[in-house]
């Protein structure tokens, strides 16, 4: 009989085998001068090797280098669209703007898949089919819109939604203009109990870890009929993780997120009580994975339980993103067995942009 340890090392390897076959495929589609998209042909053609024939597998990705923040800041966004989606109706979805241009990530329909395979790791006793949602938090040019409202769609609900700019959030902050942040705070929580007040149906919230705190001090949400609430953000962590379920909304079914417009969604590791309230990540390989590396030198993974900053890529037949150095740290997490490759505990913004970087201001 198997030790769940050989079981694990067998699923783990299992995994890999299915990411390198993965990673195959979704490099000769963008490579590819009938499907792929024209960043990436033209990248190509800078290269003394071809894709194609030398990417056998996810660590062959290295061959490319690291994919650079400023190539998603501006224009002309079509040239990271497939030529074989090229004729299929697009969604452009910005992320960061706080200062400058933003980053763009043009969609098909990655959105949807995304919040597809979400929802089949939700419980149907905390996210019930056919219940209605509430999403408060930053709509905008983000894609999480409507990706909260095609996974209320998708459960057979309908979604109901409150808007905060952060961008202006963040403005507020910079110039300590504190009586406005209230207000404006204030004015959104309002907008949300009124929601909640109409419609008896709502029994599930996406929001974020500050407005979620915000509403409460207003309302019991376990009386108001809540059920589930997913609640994403780099604010979260492993403090306001046992407040919520403690104090906040106990007996709710309380799922912590890790997402992003490059990315998709990373699912917290189920709620076990032996880890002391810890946040830990596992992102949805093959689509997106990320590795835990030196932040002084990212061609080194970190060892397990080491901190490390993370380096995400994304691998679909609509963005290939490889290698990508995000300004997120944390510390690697072992394979679990529902999900049989690495995580990340402790997620945070990197130690040297703390000072910096206005970040989780909602």
């Amino acid at each position: 009989m198997k030790s769940s340890r050989d079981s694990l090392q067998e699923k783990a390897k299992e995994a890999r085998t299915k990411l390198d076959a993965h990673v195959r495929e979704i490099v000769d589609w963008h490579f590819d001068p009938e499907t792929g998209c024209e960043f990436w042909l033209d990248y190509a053609r800078k290269l003394d090797f071809d894709p194609r024939k030398e990417i056998g597998g996810y660590s062959d990705l290295k061959l490319l280098g690291h994919f650079e923040d400023q190539w998603l800041r501006g224009g002309p966004v079509l040239k990271w669209v497939p030529k074989a989606l090229m004729d299929q109706p697009k969604y452009i979805f910005e992320t960061g703007g706080s200062t400058g241009v933003p980053k763009s990530r043009v969609n098909v329909n990655d959105f949807q898949t995304d919040y597809e395979l979400f929802s089949a790791t939700l419980s149907d006793e905390g996210f019930p089919q056919g219940a209605d949602w509430l999403m408060l938090g930053p709509t905008g040019p983000r894609r999480l819109r409507l990706a909260i409202e095609h996974l209320a769609q998708h459960r057979g609900g309908i979604a109901f939604f409150v808007d905060l700019d952060p961008r202006w959030v963040n403005k507020l902050i910079k110039r300590s203009n504190h009586e406005e942040l209230e207000l404006y705070k204030e004015h959104v929580i309002g907008q949300a109990l009124n929601i909640l007040r109409a419609h008896d149906n709502i029994q599930c919230i996406f929001t974020t870890p500050k407005l979620l705190e915000a509403l409460c001090e207003k309302i019991n949400l376990v009386k108001m009929g809540i059920k589930g609430i997913f609640c994403g953000g780099t604010e979260m962590n492993a403090q306001f993780h046992r407040f919520a379920r403690e104090e906040l909304v106990p007996g709710v079914d309380f799922v912590p997120t890790y997402g992003n417009t490059l990315m998709g969604l990373a699912v917290n590791k189920p709620y076990d009580p032996a880890d002391n309230y810890a946040i830990i990540y596992y992102p949805p390989q093959p689509r997106a994975l990320f590795d835990i590396v030196n932040p002084d030198n990212p061609e080194e993974t970190v060892a397990y339980g080491e901190t490390g900053r993370v380096m995400l890529t994304t691998l679909t037949k609509e963005f290939f993103m490889p290698r990508f150095l995000e300004r997120d740290e944390g510390e690697r997490a072992e394979p679990i067995e529902k999900f049989p490759w690495d995580g990340v505990r402790n997620l945070r913004l990197l130690s040297s942009l703390q000072q910096s970087v206005v970040v989780g201001v909602y």
